[in-house]
């Protein structure tokens, strides 16, 4: 592969499920772009109507290499204009699953949103993987937030 964006690729095989075929395979949308286009393969027409939730398949299996994942995120064009999320975002695609790739989509809308084959319906990001080590300590280092949690630094700049 060529790559002159010093950028980290790696070697993500694919399958395409029966009926399928004819589908466009996950791809960038612009040169720079960490996401990578997930469609819809679902042979008829979705409606999704506000307030629920369908399980959208993607015609797709990958096998990511061990140390890596993949993230199912949300496309901001569907959350702004329509309401439609991925519900369990970022959904977790690890390196032994072989199953379809499937996308819980919600519609947060105000109006049905309909879905038809082809479609791009959510984005997928890869990602290495790192391994936390934990080690107990008797007590933390203190730092100026401290213990402070939601909210604890304001909304304006100001605070």
């Amino acid at each position: 592969m060529e790559n002159n964006l010093n950028i980290d690729e790696v070697e993500v095989k694919i399958e395409r499920t029966k009926g399928c075929e004819g589908l466009p395979l996950p791809k960038a949308a612009s040169k720079h772009a960490s996401g990578i286009d997930l469609h819809s393969a679902e042979g008829k027409t979705i409606e999704i109507k506000p307030g629920e939730r369908k399980l959208i398949s993607t015609g797709i299996k990958l096998a990511l290499p061990a140390g890596y994942e993949a993230q199912v995120r949300p496309r901001s064009g569907l959350a702004n204009g329509y309401g439609i999320t991925v519900l369990n975002s970022p959904g977790t695609i690890d390196a032994d699953y072989r199953g379809i790739i499937k996308v819980i989509l919600i519609n947060h809308g105000k109006e049905s949103f309909y879905i038809n084959q082809g479609d791009r319906i959510a984005q997928l990001v890869i990602q290495k993987i790192v391994r936390p080590v934990f080690i107990e300590i008797q007590e933390l280092d203190s730092t100026k937030r401290g213990e402070g949690g939601f909210g604890h630094t304001g909304i304006s700049a100001a605070e």
